[in-house]
């Protein structure tokens, strides 16, 4: 084989390489962005919960529980 062809070879595999590297860093980065929302949509609904009682209580509706 001749030297271009053993360097157009060597440059796609390690083009392939940095290509499955990215995409496994960005998975990992999309899980754990993931996990953070659903944290937030946690505390989201908690604050959510907190805010209809107080606005119960101001407003003195009572709630049918």
């Amino acid at each position: 084989m001749s030297g271009e062809i053993i360097a157009i070879v060597t440059v796609g595999v390690t083009l392939a390489g940095l290509m499955i590297g990215l995409f496994a860093w960005m998975r990992q980065d999309i899980q754990q962005m993931e996990s953070q929302i659903g944290d937030l949509r946690e505390r989201m609904a908690r604050l959510e919960g907190l805010l209809d009682g107080i606005r119960d209580f101001v407003t003195g509706r009572a709630t049918a529980r």
